[in-house]
């Protein structure tokens, strides 16, 4: 949105209503959020990105990591706040918390680091590649099934509660949202009519 709204201070042209131009500066915001994760500014050249009456108009800006970060403050601070819910939904709290492990390229990010640590009283751990973290859980929990990995305790837990449609179109909740998995539940319904074709 900030490019696109200083092209449009600086040229007069709406780069969000031409798809082609609009999916270039996508691609050019992502090369931008991951330079600016390990160097304090980059450049952002699209040439060619959109042509008037006048002729070929070239989008150049410079954009800092300060700014960067200003632009982005409101989405990083509200990375934060499922990290809350989660420790709430878990009955802990951040003095529970022995290590950080980030997952996905954003969390590369400067700022997204600093409020984690903001938040948790403590660094991330840079032991494993953020992009590789959830391929790695995986190979674990998968070695915990069959046997090969012992002494590793990975607990799963349903995201939302489980449960049946019931007469009148009520959702009668049987499992409850965060329950760790695998588990069991059973209840007896009976049909709302005598003779009744279906369930």
């Amino acid at each position: 949105d900030w490019m696109a709204a200083e092209f449009q201070a600086e040229e007069g042209v709406d780069l969000k209503s031409d798809a082609i131009a609009l999916q270039r500066l996508k691609e050019a915001a992502e090369k931008a959020k991951v330079e600016l994760s390990s160097s304090t500014q980059t450049e952002i050249n699209l040439p060619y990105i959109t042509a008037t009456a006048s002729g070929p108009k070239h989008l150049v800006k410079t954009l800092t990591r300060a700014k960067f970060e200003q632009l982005a403050g409101d989405l990083i601070q509200r990375t934060i706040e499922p990290c809350k819910s989660a420790l709430k939904n878990a009955g802990m709290s951040v003095s529970d918390i022995d290590e950080i492990i980030l997952v996905g390229g954003s969390t590369r990010i400067p700022a997204i680091q600093e409020a984690v640590e903001k938040f948790f009283g403590k660094a991330p751990s840079k032991g494993v590649n953020p992009d590789e973290v959830v391929a790695i859980g995986a190979a674990i929990q998968g070695g915990v099934l069959t046997g090969d990995v012992k002494d590793v305790l990975l607990l799963d837990v349903t995201p939302l509660s489980l449960g049946i449609e019931t007469m009148g179109s009520v959702f009668t909740k049987l499992i409850e949202a965060n329950t760790t998995i695998p588990t069991k539940k059973s209840e007896v319904f009976s049909t709302a009519v005598d003779n009744q074709p279906a369930v």
